[in-house]
């Protein structure tokens, strides 16, 4: 993985972002702690698929607990009907 100094991947980003769809996530340091990583989009898309699982994963987890997902429904006052003349 590479790194670059802020000031150099604002400099070159045509380079830094070529760096990164070629070679992969580039890391970018400022004051010499690293602060942020520009990722390809496959990865950083594939990240995003790991992380939240979908809903047909969460309803066929086994052992999934499906309490307070759906919020209790009040009972409904009727209005009175008031009949003209």
């Amino acid at each position: 993985m590479g790194s670059w100094q802020v000031q150099d991947a604002k400099a070159r980003f045509s380079e830094f972002l070529d760096a990164t769809i070629k070679k992969g996530p580039q890391v970018v340091t400022r004051r010499g702690v690293e602060t942020a990583v520009l990722v390809p989009i496959e990865e950083w898309n594939r990240l995003q698929r790991a992380a939240r699982p979908s809903l047909k994963a969460l309803l066929l987890t086994p052992g999934a607990r499906f309490e307070n997902v759906i919020p209790e429904r009040h009972k409904l006052r009727r209005r009175k009907v008031v009949e003209l003349k």
